[in-house]
């Protein structure tokens, strides 16, 4: 079964089978990461859902470090590629594929599209959330986003969601917990939150709003999580 670690923010390393993919890595300058970037484990994929610089990140000097492959939508990978990742994977929402660590699948998310060093805007891009399967468990990050009638194609489908709750830029926690509800998954974590004073709220409340459709799980920046 996958090892499910949370760093802070939206970022998470998925572990199964002695491969590892990480989501939206933004550890330098993240004031609650629970680590620098160049103490990762070796890593052989780095997903990510939007271009915004708390997500991207460290995505292209780690893809460097480990030569792993940057998954993303087709003009968020092209403009990791010209930043000079080795390794991309174009994808697009609603589109799958099959990696030698897992399927990736891409899904939609309501959020804006700004790339961040895309000075000239040629790469601005629809955010994402995507649904990663690695052990046989089906793990849903919403990446940032809305509530969205979309989620409810998702239920049944999903093991693990890791939904945002700091509201401002994401759901907050009543429609955190109404996603959940969509999804009806058997786990929910909560992330995008904390970072910042602007998204600071307990998740206490979510477990709370949340518990009578998953079993929720809070992590502290650094633990992690086994199904």
């Amino acid at each position: 079964m996958p090892t499910i670690t949370w760093h802070g923010h939206a970022c998470f390393d998925i572990e199964h089978g002695g491969r590892r993919v990480i989501i939206d890595p933004f550890l330098t300058g993240n004031p609650k990461a629970d680590l620098d970037a160049t103490r990762l484990p070796r890593l052989d994929a780095i997903l990510l859902t939007h271009g915004h610089g708390d997500h991207l990140g460290d995505a292209v000097p780690l893809a460097k470090r480990d030569n792993a492959v940057v998954v993303a939508t087709y003009e968020l990978a092209l403009f990791c590629g010209e930043q000079g990742a080795p390794v991309v994977h174009a994808m697009h929402i609603g589109g799958a594929h099959e990696f030698a660590f897992g399927t990736v699948k891409l899904v939609p998310a309501i959020h804006g599209g700004m790339v961040e060093g895309d000075e000239a805007g040629r790469f601005t891009t629809h955010p994402c959330g995507c649904v990663v399967t690695m052990g046989g468990t089906r793990i849903y990050h919403c990446g940032d986003t809305a509530l969205t009638m979309d989620m409810q194609l998702l239920e049944g489908h999903v093991d693990v969601m890791l939904v945002p709750i700091g509201d401002n830029y994401t759901m907050g926690i009543e429609d955190a917990a109404r996603a959940v509800r969509f999804v009806m998954p058997k786990v929910a974590i909560p992330m995008h939150y904390g970072t910042f004073p602007v998204i600071e709220v307990d998740p206490e409340r979510f477990r709370k709003a949340a518990s009578a459709h998953a079993q929720v799980v809070i992590l502290r920046p650094g633990e992690s999580w086994t199904s």
